[in-house]
């Protein structure tokens, strides 16, 4: 399927000898010194990327790192050295004006990071400019820019000015006015840079609201690296004009590419990058009804588990054994087949698949695994308590990462022989 954006051999290079320049990037010069001996400036060196319908793909970097440099080739205010930009097929690196300004009105909106609104003019004003150029009537204008204000909340503020909203509130105007044309690709460079803490972050989030109902085709640009892991589906990390790492959140937190990229994430908040689904195992299960438990214990044997959850016919979960209940039945009874109903846990943890590993912290503490289950509350995944503190220290299941207790750990200390 054809990427909503794609950019192909994307160079700017800002000065007189740009073949010059090109010539020096391909023979391996750093931007420094490519400036120092032509006075060319490398903006951005090849640039690669897709875009599908419907993602955020968010391009994150230090200052001068050609973020915002590529964003304005992606809607033709800065023309590329070399390379094609593409939208639905069409490329506005090498197209007429009139082609550009058509793609512009119809498809892509830009929001940025100063609000510049206009001051004498009311909310719905400001919201309705992009209209306003495109020739749209006023009755219809002031309709859709409420409609769009409606969407980031304040549709009852239409008719204040700019000077009565709170800086947090300006930037709803400004991606009102973005949302007004009904775009299909919206630009943010930087939209909440200037904004405070708390507000950014209420921002961040109701841009992942508005976006779950919208499924717009976003390009996000930051410095922070926090707001990229939030909002990205995935994340070009950029440094000195290029490409150093594209990926999702958990696959460049996990595996940094390089040093600059692991320096970048070292002190990141895991708990908030990854979810459940990341660390949870197959849904593995015994059957209430069929399974005896023998068949629950040999069960748990095989997988290395020390509990094991109980599913019905539909694989709803309807409780958990471990393997510590079910020999310690054993001797007690003096059988050795206990049923699974007299020894099954019927209070037990159970997440979403998204829920963040920070917010698992305390059902892991608990002991028990943790169900993993959908909107019908079918075991869809278990996730171990020490896959979750292992992930949450970096360790990611690996080398030192505490292991459960095993079966035989729990034969020795029940004195079962199974």
């Amino acid at each position: 399927m054809q990427a909503k954006l794609s950019v192909k051999n994307v160079f700017k290079i800002f000065g007189d000898k740009t073949d010059e320049a090109l010539s020096r990037l391909e023979q391996g010069e750093s931007k420094e010194q490519i400036f120092e001996a032509t006075g060319a400036t490398v903006g951005v060196r090849d640039a690669n990327f897709d875009v599908d319908e419907g993602e955020i793909f968010v391009v994150m970097g230090l200052s001068g790192s050609g973020k915002s440099t590529l964003v304005r080739m992606l809607n033709g205010l800065i023309p590329p050295t070399s390379g094609e930009v593409l939208i639905d097929g069409e490329d506005i690196a090498d197209c007429k004006k009139d082609v550009l300004r058509r793609i512009r009105r119809e498809k892509v909106a830009m929001v940025f990071q100063h609000f510049a609104l206009f001051p004498h003019w009311t909310v719905a004003e400001n919201a309705a400019y992009g209209l306003k150029v495109k020739g749209v009537p006023a009755a219809e204008r002031r309709e859709r820019a409420i409609a769009a204000l409606e969407k980031v909340g304040l549709g009852s503020r239409a008719d204040s000015l700019p000077s009565e909203l709170s800086g947090g509130m300006q930037q709803r105007v400004g991606l009102a006015r973005g949302l007004a044309t009904d775009p299909q690709i919206l630009l943010m460079d930087e939209p909440f840079g200037a904004l405070d803490p708390l507000i950014r972050r209420e921002m961040q989030d109701e841009l992942v609201v508005l976006q779950k109902e919208l499924k717009k085709t976003i390009v996000f640009i930051t410095h922070d690296l926090n707001e990229a892991l939030l909002l990205g589906d995935r994340i070009a990390i950029m440094q000195d004009g290029r490409f150093v790492q594209v990926g999702t959140a958990q696959e460049i937190v996990s595996a940094p590419a390089d040093d600059y990229v692991a320096a970048f994430v070292a002190d990141i908040d895991r708990g908030r990058v990854f979810t459940a689904e990341d660390v949870s195992n197959a849904a593995e299960a015994v059957t209430l009804g069929e399974a005896s438990a023998e068949d629950a214990m040999r069960a748990m044997e095989d997988l290395n588990r020390h509990a094991l959850y109980v599913v019905d016919g539909a694989n709803r979960v309807a409780g958990v054994v471990t393997y510590q209940d079910l020999a310690a039945a054993t001797l007690d009874n003096g059988a050795p087949n206990p049923i699974l109903e007299d020894v099954m846990l019927t209070e037990y943890p159970t997440v979403d698949a998204d829920v963040q590993l920070y917010d698992l912290y305390g059902a892991a503490s608990a002991g028990l695994p943790i169900a993993v289950t959908d909107d019908k509350d079918r075991l869809v995944g278990v996730v171990e308590p020490e896959a979750v503190f292992a992930q949450l220290s970096g360790e990611n299941g690996e080398q030192d990462a505490v292991p459960p207790p095993s079966v035989e750990d729990e034969k020795i200390k029940e004195g079962a022989h199974v």
